[in-house]
């Protein structure tokens, strides 16, 4: 759990680095701050994307996990979480204090869906928990302290709260690691990770102001890869 806790510590840095600088630029600064970090993280979501290996997989998985995730209504409740943290934050009253922690719901969500998304969350943790190698996920700590710096400044405090999830999601696969890796293998942790890069495509036309997506209710399609893969892959004609 080494690793998970200087990951979080260096989120944390980063994001204090991005209010920091988001207190001192203008308006016209913020939109770029947006444009950047949409466009970047369209990139890394398109690049994780691409790397699926089976399309069937990928599309059953993104509607019955999008499908179910509407039905339970994940987003609305990690928003409800996120503006409840917000409250607590905000020292300011009124409308004004309302506005904050919708914003840093936001920047909560899209955070932690960031940093949850990618392989290396998933193979570093199960590296660092089972045999104990931390350079996976020290690399992902500076990557994701860069980017905690660029969507703090677009979205604020929320964005350093996303640590609680990352805390969670990376002890998960630490601690579970030594018995979900030869369950998973490597195609089934590839497929998780192809989801990922559509859940990052929709915060990054979110960000570009495209398309608004809920994209917390399609994180049951990461769950759903894996199995889809495993019980698709068993059926010839599918191959």
């Amino acid at each position: 759990m080494i690793a998970t806790f200087i990951n979080c510590i260096a989120i944390i840095i980063g994001s204090i680095v991005g209010l920091l600088l988001k207190s001192h630029v203008s308006e016209k600064f913020k939109e770029v701050v947006f444009a950047s970090s949409g466009c970047v993280t369209l990139v890394l979501g398109m690049g994780m994307a691409l790397k699926a290996s089976n399309p069937l997989v990928m599309i059953l998985a993104l509607v019955l996990g999008g499908g179910l995730g509407y039905l339970i209504r994940i987003e609305d409740g990690i928003m409800i979480l996120g503006e409840k943290l917000g409250r607590i934050t905000q020292p300011r009253q009124g409308e004004d204090k309302e506005q904050k922690a919708s914003g840093f719901a936001q920047g909560f969500m899209s955070a932690s869906i960031l940093f949850c998304s990618g392989a290396m969350t998933v193979v570093g943790s199960i590296q660092a928990g089972t045999t104990g190698d931390y350079q996976t996920l020290l690399v992902k700590s500076i990557m994701d302290g860069c980017m905690a710096i660029v969507f703090a400044s677009a979205y604020g405090s929320g964005v350093a709260f996303s640590t609680l999830f990352v805390l969670v999601y990376q002890g998960f696969f630490t601690l579970a690691g030594g018995w979900l890796q030869p369950l998973m293998g490597d195609s089934g942790i590839n497929e998780l990770a192809s989801i990922g890069g559509v859940l990052l495509l929709m915060i990054g036309l979110g960000l570009l102001d495209i398309k608004k997506f809920k994209t917390a209710n399609f994180l049951p399609a990461l769950v759903l890869a894996p199995v889809l893969l495993s019980l698709i892959s068993r059926i010839p004609f599918l191959n």
